[in-house]
């Protein structure tokens, strides 16, 4: 209902604003009464409420967690005590930026030794410090009151510099937990890295930076793509890795546990048109690394979050146990063998975090392993996992599956224990069998994963009713705040062995209807299914995508010797709620009536140019080769810069084009993958917007009707040899103060001599280093300075945001040259501002600041 063209008008009305025709101004008389009413409420000793701080305690939470052995009973007041503190804000210096270095250096050089030297009391010294594990003190942790920013002027200038960096994209505001599981995945430049559950996107951009190279104008084999499920926390994440412009980063928007792996069928590889693009080497998508920052229950944020206090209880975890489990074998079937994962949450409970790690060894059976990583990040404090716990259950405290009450099985499932077993294959009423023993007699023996014997596995029980993991669980790793001053957190790494096992084929009942023991969130397995192995699967009716056990036929076992030798991961379980990869199987095998399907002509197929996804704008690879040739001839781009292949838009008619984002290698392969696999991905935003059509009076009148943007200009700078000027120290700044100067006002002549000569349109300023004469061939490296400014007819105006020229004046004032007094007596006066070009050019940034695709959504900052 309603269409693209519907939301953009409504979210231009609201900006405007409007009348509140329900709320209406109160009288003089109506004031009055309410001053009145207050004064007498104060005289009967009776004052309208205010507000109070979030109580900080609990004591479902005190329960649970001392039961659970979370920390030994003597670090239990240290614990809470810090869970009832708030937390210190920490940072972290993007690598990406040009400026990384000199950022550190100002903090350790600068606002470090400035503390120490003006603390009298030691508690200004300890208000900014690096954090000691993090690599290369590229982390740092701030911790300071309002009362100390009020009365310590270097404290004032340091939030002052954390805003102004951080609004750049210099620096990113993350918990300092929330930065361990991306430094433990082993993250390469060539690796292919999906972030399963990536809003607000602070992880994300750290592994964009883990892929990133160094040398301008290069890119990266790798890639990452960003995944979140709510198109509006889709939103945040953009415009969190906005600020790195990369061109290796895909970002989309599906429930993680049915994310499709795009799989290539048959039929369209044969058919498939190529045009000016190689078919893609790839069958279907798989990744090198994959990050499962799973939802949780979020206790181990108490400290920055004194909400969850009053609404914790242990029903939280336990109804995400299940949803955790399925994202979590999701990502592994989308794991390359040999690829590791991270599965991490901000709880504490064990029943989101031990129990599902063990539940995926269980189903893995040995072709995934616990990985041992307490010899990385040393100076890391962590604490190993648990290998045994309770399940509380509406008042009740269960040790094993046995002890649930039968009206509360479906809710309370075999994997939420340390053995994640039944026992219904044990008589009920032999009382010479404990608990403990029938652990034991239950578990297979897989050294592989570490499950022990009967006998160990008996000498490990405490008491009859008590289970303990026989599986390698203290490899996972527990944070506790009061460790390093920190938030909670929960983090294992496994690494993935061989493919996932097959599963044999269950009977299905005639009425639709699972038992008990099926209908448990537990019963999940992973297929290995190769196309033409024989699958069957029934088309399902409606667009959900939710299929039983019923609607897939499979082979009595699927096996590594199938006919073809593209090998797909299919996740299953038995929950009809649950959607499975089967799914992909029907995608494969039948047409997706909601899918503009690919246009046949004769007896070959064209890449599909309409979007899939209702609200979505389709991505389409830039074809307009007149346009292009225009591009490339006025800005002189080299011939070597991959060009051709890897522009795309987000809107078929290439005559109404606004904006043309540049892809690399490796996201420029998932697209056309995607395209013949069906457009099974929903992507939100794709690539970094490169070029943008200039929509001004003078914009028309140019010989090219695009410019470069702001985010594409350190990518392409490096192959630009046309419509570029050397700017002066005392030029450079003076653009970045006033905006927009005559070709006659500049300081240096020869600069505004070689601005004139330039053609009309979008042009790149660079800032020459000490001082020298503009070079013939200018070798462009990490520490270049440049930005994008526009060549009007008589005058050169810039195209940065007010924000960036601030940065930019406080970078150089700080790290190169003084200001020299000839520098204040040549500023341009006031009169000499073409203001008309400063309203073109403010016109234009508000354009460039614009975060999103053509049909996404706006986000309100």
């Amino acid at each position: 209902m309603g269409g693209r063209n519907r939301s953009r008008t409504q979210r231009r009305h609201f900006k405007e604003g409007r009348e509140n025709v329900w709320k209406r101004n109160k009288s003089d008389s109506e004031k009055q009464q309410q001053q009145q009413q207050q004064q007498d409420n104060n005289k009967n000793n009776n004052p309208i409420p205010t507000w109070e701080p979030f109580a900080t305690q609990n004591p479902s939470f005190d329960e649970y967690y001392k039961e659970q052995g979370i920390v030994p009973e003597e670090e239990w007041d240290a614990f809470m005590a810090c869970l009832r503190t708030a937390l210190p804000a920490a940072f972290r210096i993007n690598s990406s930026s040009p400026f990384y270095g000199d950022i550190r250096s100002q903090l350790e050089n600068d606002f470090v030794k400035s503390l120490q030297a003006e603390g009298t009391d030691g508690s200004e010294m300890e208000a900014i410090k690096p954090l000691p594990w993090y690599p290369d003190n590229l982390a740092w942790q701030s911790n300071f009151s309002r009362k100390q920013l009020r009365k310590n002027q270097t404290l004032e200038r340091f939030h002052n510099f954390l805003k102004l960096e951080n609004e750049i994209g210099n620096i990113t505001r993350q918990e300092a937990v929330s930065m361990v599981p991306p430094l433990f995945l082993d993250v390469r430049p060539d690796h292919f890295v999906l972030d399963m559950c990536a809003a607000p996107g602070s992880k994300t951009f750290q592994l964009l930076e883990m892929i990133q190279l160094t040398n301008p104008g290069s890119l990266p084999n790798g890639m990452v793509l960003a995944n979140d499920v709510d198109i509006q926390r889709c939103n945040l994440l953009i415009h969190q890795t906005k600020r790195m412009s990369t061109a290796n980063l895909v970002v989309t928007t599906h429930e993680a546990q049915h994310f499709p792996s795009c799989h290539r069928t048959r039929s369209c590889a044969n058919g498939f048109e190529a045009g000016n693009f190689k078919e893609p080497n790839m069958s279907r998508l798989l990744f090198d690394r994959v990050l499962c920052d799973v939802p949780c229950s979020g206790d181990g944020t108490l400290r920055k979050a004194p909400d969850i206090w009053r609404k914790w209880n242990a029903g939280n975890g336990n109804g995400l146990h299940g949803l955790q489990i399925q994202i979590s074998m999701r990502g592994l079937s989308l794991l390359k063998v040999g690829g590791r994962m991270v599965y991490s949450t901000c709880s504490m409970n064990p029943v989101e975090n031990e129990a599902v790690v063990a539940e995926i060894l269980r189903r893995c059976k040995g072709s995934v392993e616990l990985v041992d990583v307490s010899d990385e990040l040393p100076q890391l404090v962590r604490r190993p996992g648990l290998k045994k716990w309770k399940v509380r259950d509406k008042g009740l405290w269960l040790s094993s599956y046995t002890d649930v009450p039968e009206n509360r099985g479906a809710a309370v499932v075999p994997g939420m224990f340390p053995s994640g077993r039944t026992f219904d294959d044990i008589p009920e009423h032999d009382p010479s069998i404990s608990t403990g023993q029938l652990c034991g007699n239950i578990a297979n023996v897989n050294s592989g994963n570490g499950i022990q014997s009967e006998e160990d596995l008996v000498a490990q029980t405490n008491s009859l009713n008590e289970e303990v993991s026989s599986l390698p669980l203290e490899r996972c790793m527990r944070i506790v705040p009061h460790d390093q001053n920190t938030g909670a957190f929960f983090i294992a790494v496994l690494h993935k062995l061989s493919a996932l096992p097959a599963v044999q084929k269950k009977s299905v009942k005639p009425t639709g209807q699972l038992n008990s023991s099926d209908n448990l969130q537990t019963q999940k397995a992973t297929v290995e299914l190769k196309q033409d192995t024989g699958v069957k699967v029934n088309p399902v009716e409606g667009t959900t995508g939710q299929v039983s056990e019923a609607d897939v036929s499979f082979p009595e076992t699927v096996s590594e010797t199938s006919l073809h030798d593209e090998t797909v991961e299919v996740a299953l379980d038995t929950d009809p709620s649950i959607l499975s990869e089967a799914n992909e199987a029907r995608d494969i095998q039948i047409s997706d009536r909601n899918r503009s399907g690919p246009e046949v002509v004769g007896e070959k197929r064209k890449l599909q140019i309409q979007g899939k996804w209702i609200g979505v704008d389709p991505v389409i690879f830039y074809r307009d080769e007149t346009t292009m040739s225009k591009i490339k001839d006025f800005y002189g781009i080299k011939e070597s810069f991959p060009f051709i292949g890897h522009l795309v838009a987000r809107n078929s008619d290439s005559s109404h084009v606004k904006r043309i984002y540049y892809v690399s290698n490796s996201v420029k392969e998932v697209l056309e993958l995607n395209l013949l696999a069906g457009q099974q991905l929903k992507i939100a935003s794709v690539g970094v917007k490169m070029f943008e059509r200039q929509t001004s009076k003078e914009g028309t009148a140019s010989p090219c009707s695009f410019r470069i943007s702001s985010e594409g200009l350190p990518l392409i700078l490096p192959h630009v040899t046309k419509q570029i000027l050397y700017a002066s120290l005392v030029d450079f700044k003076h653009l970045l103060q006033y905006k927009s100067i005559k070709f006659a006002d500049f300081t240096d002549a020869e600069f505004g001599n070689q601005a004139s000569k330039l053609l009309l349109g979008c042009c790149i300023v660079v800032l020459i280093k000490d001082n020298q004469k503009a070079p013939d061939i200018y070798q462009v490296d990490g520490s270049t300075i440049a930005i994008g400014c526009w060549r009007g007819k008589n005058s050169v105006s810039v195209m940065v945001t007010a924000v960036d020229c601030q940065e930019l004046l406080e970078r150089m004032s700080t790290h190169l040259e003084t200001e020299s007094p000839s520098l204040q007596e040549n500023k341009p006066s006031s009169d000499k501002i073409d203001d008309e070009a400063m309203e073109k050019n403010n016109t234009e940034v508000q354009e460039d600041n614009r975060n999103y695709d053509d049909g996404a959504s706006s986000l309100l900052t």
